[in-house]
């Protein structure tokens, strides 16, 4: 009897899979996450501190070049476009506005993303696949507690402190080169960012960077966790890592700054937002 042949696979079936896969990570991402939050507290310090050092101190350099150039590129964008209107002294409303609001949290964390995060999954994927992993299990020790917690804990708090030190930097190289080099009146340039810049602007940007701390050490350490075998695994987990963490930095970008603008409209009835 001939066996009929299996169907070959369509356009539809991949979407589907596709889709499938996409579920079936998500659920499994948030079934670590809870697992994580029930093991949360504050670990001794001859474990946090190294990995804060790591997360923090070791990416200020970083940090510092990213806010620096996000400054003066906004300056060198934006100059033509106000000098037309003759309205170059309001350029650096636009540039801190946008860069406490938007630029320095959503870049500050794609570089964290692929400097913290894509470090955490591979050292994660390496203990996996060296099965470091599960001799903690079989001493009876839980893993997440002992090496997810200490590395949520330290992404959560340090990277909004380093979204304020990129806007910070930002602030002053897009002042520096918008004076000294486009011809700005230092004056007016603080003037109008005074009127104009609220610590609502900024406590929204510091707000969307913890989003984007918790969630790019989940995913790195989600990840990690779930490496293959071989160096190729541990290298795809890494990848996989920064490529998930972008997605969620975006779409948590989205969602908050939704957010926080229909927030704006309730605690300030017919005012319009800036930027």
């Amino acid at each position: 009897m001939a066996v009929a042949a299996l169907p070959r696979p369509t356009f539809v079936h991949a979407v589907g899979a596709t889709v499938i896969d996409g579920v079936r990570l998500v659920g499994d991402l948030t079934l670590f996450s809870l697992q994580m939050v029930r093991w949360l507290n504050w670990p001794r310090g001859g474990v946090i501190w190294p990995i804060m050092y790591q997360t923090g101190v070791a990416s200020i350099p970083v940090i510092l070049i990213t806010g620096g150039f996000i400054g003066m590129v906004l300056a060198v964008q934006a100059y033509d476009q106000f000098a037309m209107m003759n309205m170059e002294n309001q350029l650096g409303t636009m540039i801190n506005i946008t860069l406490v609001k938007e630029l320095g949290p959503v870049l500050a964390a794609l570089m964290l993303a692929g400097r913290v995060g894509c470090a955490m999954a591979a050292e994660l994927g390496t203990m996996r696949v060296t099965e470091q992993i599960d001799a903690l299990t079989a001493l009876g020790a839980n893993p997440v507690r002992f090496l997810v917690v200490p590395r949520f804990l330290a992404c959560f708090l340090l990277i909004p402190m380093l979204t304020l030190v990129a806007d910070a930097v930002g602030m002053l190289s897009g002042w520096l080169f918008s004076t000294r080099v486009l011809g700005v009146h230092s004056y007016y340039y603080w003037f109008h960012s005074i009127n104009f810049l609220s610590a609502y602007d900024v406590l929204s940007g510091v707000i969307k960077s913890v989003f984007f701390g918790a969630a790019i050490a989940l995913i790195a350490c989600h990840r990690g966790f779930h490496s293959r075998a071989g160096a190729e695994g541990v290298g795809r987990a890494a990848t996989e890592s920064f490529v998930y963490a972008f997605v969620a930095i975006l779409l948590f970008d989205f969602l908050l700054g939704t957010f926080f603008m229909k927030l704006y409209y309730v605690i300030w009835p017919g005012e319009v937002p800036i930027a």
